[in-house]
């Protein structure tokens, strides 16, 4: 196992962040970096949770595994399985991704907004990241809507409300965890805004949705879209 940072190279890092001899300079930077690396090493686990919970493995495996309760690890981790997303980080693109979302759902006289809604949303914009990593991968809306037709048929006209919860969008359970997750993944990457990417990242944490069944199926594996994203977001940053 790769090792971390031993106490005095914590130190030194946080006396040379801080470039000051100031105490209470030090201290304040000592208190963010602490708290920086606790919110990464809770996304890290929480990422690995939530892969585990994704691959069926059961709240007892997880807290074996873990050395705690069962109580006390679903009270640590189930949150991103149930808590209402939260969108104060999403990018305007992302947010927009989300809201088309609901129009896909709409369109397809579905009552409940799915993965393979969110997935199918990504090709509203088609300057995103994640479009762009869907495209390079030959993966078009056509063949997306073709593959969800196959397990999630549209509905009749007379299956569907009159408009959609904007209020409380009817978020399947597993929308809610990529639309959770996806902060975690923004958090991981040490981003302080949530972008597409991290959107498309967050499908991977359950195997089985179906957004990412289909990614699977097409041939983008979380390595690839893990790659491609990388090499797009070098390339912003130039």
């Amino acid at each position: 196992m790769t090792p971390g940072p031993d106490l005095q190279q914590l130190i030194t890092t946080i006396k040379a962040d801080a470039g000051s001899d100031d105490e209470l300079r030090q201290l304040a930077t000592a208190a963010t970096t602490i708290s920086e690396l606790t919110s990464t090493g809770d996304a890290a686990l929480g990422f690995f949770v939530d892969r585990a919970r994704g691959a069926g493995k059961s709240w007892v495996e997880i807290s074996a595994v873990l050395g705690v309760s069962k109580q006390a690890a679903h009270k640590r981790f189930a949150d991103s399985w149930t808590t209402k997303p939260a969108f104060e980080r999403y990018t305007p693109r992302t947010k927009a991704v989300v809201q088309a979302a609901a129009d896909v759902a709409r369109e397809r006289n579905h009552d409940f907004i799915g993965t393979e809604h969110l997935l199918l949303a990504f090709f509203t914009q088609p300057e995103a990241l994640a479009t762009k990593v869907l495209l390079q991968h030959d993966i078009t809306e056509d063949r997306v809507r073709e593959a969800v037709d196959v397990v999630s048929p549209a509905g009749t006209p007379t299956d569907l409300p009159k408009t959609l919860d904007s209020e409380n969008p009817p978020y399947t359970r597993r929308t809610a965890h990529v639309l959770q997750g996806a902060v975690g993944e923004a958090v991981t990457l040490g981003h302080n805004y949530v972008g597409t990417e991290h959107l498309l990242l967050a499908f991977y944490r359950d195997s089985a949705g179906l957004a990412t069944k289909i990614l699977l199926e097409q041939g983008l594996d979380e390595t690839a879209a893990w790659t491609a994203l990388r090499a797009l977001l070098e390339e912003a940053a130039k």
